[in-house]
């Protein structure tokens, strides 16, 4: 079974991801933390983030893998050809960078036919942007997570300061989220939508732990 998640940057959808995992206990596939790391490796590797080309052939021969503890169906670790950028995916500048990789064409060819591979060999969250509408156009469940521009700006300055990774400021991290929403609606492959069988759940003002337990309900009945 394949519970999609999808919606826009700072919507929860990792973290809700990884404890509707556990709780389904499924396997959890971040996808956009494989933009990100691609991302990072055009940075490393001075890849112009405008050639399609060249960020597509990166794409298509890096190695992109997680890394699990003891069996724990939420990975702890991600690399990139052997480099741990766990941490390194998550700064400022991969938050600026990601947008114009994730709207490459050959990117998005290459890492969606991994994230096919992955998950067509088990149960997964898969969580993203275009999960439910191309990577797994046939997901038991969709979901289509949002929350407001302002709720989301909010959360995000949080979990920058928790990690003490990324901007804390309020202004630049809400301008970036608008930038980021306006250029994932509007990309020509693959933009952020809601598929027209998922299930919208707008989380503003909600708890996580309501907005867990209504996807986990959803996956419940369909495993029933």
């Amino acid at each position: 079974m394949i519970v999609a998640i999808d919606g826009p940057s700072g919507a929860g959808k990792s973290s809700v991801a990884k404890v509707v995992a556990r709780e389904l206990g499924f396997s959890c596939l971040d996808t956009g933390a494989m933009y990100r790391a691609v991302a990072w490796l055009a940075l490393h590797d001075g890849v112009a983030l405008d050639d399609n080309e060249a960020l597509g052939k990166l794409a298509h021969d890096c190695d992109i893998r997680f890394g699990h503890e003891d069996g724990e169906p939420v990975p702890k670790q991600v690399f990139v050809n052997d480099n741990d950028v766990t941490d390194a995916i998550r700064t400022a500048e991969i938050d600026k960078a990601v947008s114009p990789v994730s709207a490459a064409p050959a990117v998005r060819e290459a890492l969606v036919y991994q994230q096919q591979r992955i998950g067509n060999v088990g149960n997964y969250v898969v969580e993203g942007r275009d999960i439910g509408t191309v990577v797994f156009p046939n997901a038991e469940v969709k979901v289509f997570l949002t929350a407001s521009a302002e709720e989301r700006a909010h959360r995000r300055v949080r979990q920058n300061a928790d990690r003490c990774i990324g901007s804390i400021d309020y202004e630049e991290v809400y301008a970036d989220l608008l930038r980021r929403d306006e250029a994932d609606t509007n990309r020509a492959t693959s933009p952020l939508k809601k598929a027209d069988d998922a299930v919208e759940i707008d989380s503003t003002g909600d708890h996580i732990e309501t907005v867990i337990a209504k996807i986990c309900d959803l996956a419940k009945e369909k495993q029933a």
